[in-house]
């Protein structure tokens, strides 16, 4: 086929490193930039077979999000701006580990296993974060998806989130919005300022916000979101990229796991803050007390800030409708407690990885998640949709409830459902603040954090660690979780928890307890078990 010939001609212009092995991990590949040319014209193949086969536009990103700058990586998007289904990731590590002469073959078996019609028109929108290899990367991917004779759409410099929003906006028919960067900005913008309009005595100062924008995309696409704003949110902006490096001792990422403000960062005390990670999809909030003190409000905070305004709001528009909070081993244990004993909201916990959050969320009316580090969104099915604006719109409605609709209308507005994003994210923050006339110090206090710590262990196999139990206990290696057990039992209101990376060698120790003294002390110690039981490298933790 004459397809094929060019997918072998073009292939040569992207080679792949002799023996150079990858995985498709939770966000796609994420490696050095100078080792990803191959995988992403291999990537761009995929892409249009999978658009072939959903008869659907697919989307492909170039990021490695909160990575390094001299990092890149590439993931596909699904018709409905969710990830890639698995076995299309199975799909993936085989296309780009293929050495150069087997491409075609595999390339073939994807098509006959997947009983793809070759005469299919295939659409792929393609978009890229502001890393210095993003654009050459970018033209790779474009390369593959012309060779098979693929339609392109290429957004340029975009959030990740934005991207993932085109790709649902195209496959809605316009339904869920316009797949331009302006009626993003237009949606969010219209639907923020309508909830704001429901603040009372909203001043100046409650409308400031610090945010650190990682040195990345998320600080352009701020900037260009301020316009259409009209002066409802005043955002000071921090680490812009004009002169920065990429994520370095910046960004959500980096706050959450140092625990204090990025550099660069001129926060007063009590002043309300915020960080983007380098492509936009993850945000915490944090502020510094009277005494110097830092507070930091991840993922678990804000999914307790949005659930709980929800649940008011369904309580006063009279919907009986299910709402959820999809957590991950990850989440603070105090959270988990405040959510089912407080406020009697239904918890789950499931895997890390957003496309297991995601997945999970969608088994309910409305289905809250966010990761600790700050990635997540909100789901509503289409029965809460439905139900949420008939009530909006019903005249006969008492004034209350029908205030109450509406709120919720301008809410499912404003946030973007095909994935988590910073920006949509910080504009529900700052709304449910505003509407709830509520301080950042006051969002703080509705619960207390129990001390925790996070530490990785370098290994030389990641998969000799297998989880179960939503990842919070270990199946293999044998030994390793009746020490961590052992180890817990030292501790009071201590747990404990350890997973391979998703992306690189590492296991990721996760320790709570009761002070961040024994939090530090039981993650040291069960770092040195995973280093002892798991096969570690390097220096001992």
């Amino acid at each position: 086929m004459a397809q094929f010939q060019e997918v072998s001609q073009k292939s040569l212009l992207h080679p792949k490193p002799k023996g150079l092995m990858l995985q498709y991990g939770t966000a796609g590949f994420r490696t050095t930039a100078k080792d990803l040319d191959h995988v992403m014209f291999r990537m761009g193949l995929l892409a249009t077979l999978r658009s072939k086969k959903t008869k659907s536009t697919i989307g492909v990103m170039v990021t490695a999000s909160h990575n390094p700058e001299e990092d890149n990586g590439v993931k596909l998007i699904d018709p409905m701006g969710e990830m890639v289904t698995p076995a299309w990731e199975g799909y993936a590590t085989q296309l780009a580990n293929a050495e150069q002469e087997a491409l075609c073959t595999v390339l073939k078996d994807i098509i006959e296993k997947e009983d793809i019609n070759m005469s299919e028109t295939a659409s792929v929108f393609i978009g890229r974060d502001t890393r210095p290899s993003s654009e050459n990367l970018s033209q790779a991917v474009l390369d593959g998806i012309s060779s098979l004779g693929g339609n392109s759409k290429d957004y340029g410099l975009v959030t990740t989130p934005q991207l993932h929003y085109m790709v649902r906006c195209r496959n809605t028919n316009g339904s869920y919005g316009t797949d331009t960067l302006q009626g993003y900005y237009q949606k969010i913008s219209q639907a923020f300022i309508k909830l704001i309009k429901n603040a009372k005595n909203h001043t100046d100062d409650q409308k400031r916000l610090l945010v650190d924008g990682a040195n990345g995309i998320g600080a352009l696409k701020l900037r260009e979101l301020e316009i259409f704003l009209e002066s409802a949110l005043q955002v000071l902006l921090f680490n812009d990229g004009s002169n920065g490096k990429l994520n370095y001792m910046c960004g959500a990422d980096y706050v959450k796991v140092q625990q204090k403000s990025p550099k660069g960062m001129g926060m007063e005390a009590g002043q309300r803050c915020c960080s983007f990670d380098g492509d936009a999809d993850r945000i915490v909030y944090y502020y510094n007390d009277s005494v110097g003190c830092f507070h930091l409000l991840d993922g678990d905070k804000i999914a307790t800030l949005i659930s709980t305004y929800l649940k008011e709001l369904l309580t006063q528009a009279g919907l009986n409708l299910q709402i959820a909070v999809v957590q991950t081993a990850y989440a603070n244990g105090s959270s988990t407690l405040y959510l089912e004993d407080i406020m009697k909201v239904t918890v789950c916990c499931t895997k890390t990885g957003v496309k297991h959050l995601h997945h999970a969320a969608q088994n309910f009316d409305i289905g809250v998640y966010f990761e600790a580090n700050g990635h997540g969104t909100v789901l509503f099915s289409q029965k809460a949709e439905e139900q949420i604006r008939q009530l909006a719109k019903d005249t006969n409605a008492s004034d209350e409830k029908k205030h109450a609709a509406e709120l919720l209308e301008n809410t499912i507005n404003l946030i973007n459902q095909a994935t988590g994003d910073a920006i949509s994210d910080m504009l529900v923050i700052e709304a449910v603040l505003a509407v709830k006339g509520m301080t950042v110090q006051e969002w703080d206090s509705i619960y207390t954090d129990l001390p925790n710590r996070q530490l990785k262990v370098k290994v030389a196999d990641r998969r000799v660690i297998d989880t179960k139990d939503a990842e919070r206990r270990t199946v293999t290696p044998a030994g390793l979780q009746d020490a961590i057990d052992s180890l817990v039992k030292k501790y009071t209101k201590a747990r404990a928890f350890v997973r391979p990376s998703g992306t690189e060698d590492v296991v990721r120790v996760y320790a709570e307890a009761d002070t961040q003294e024994s939090a530090d002390g039981l993650a040291h110690e069960v770092s040195l078990a995973v280093y002892c039981l798991a096969g570690g490298v390097g220096e001992k933790p």
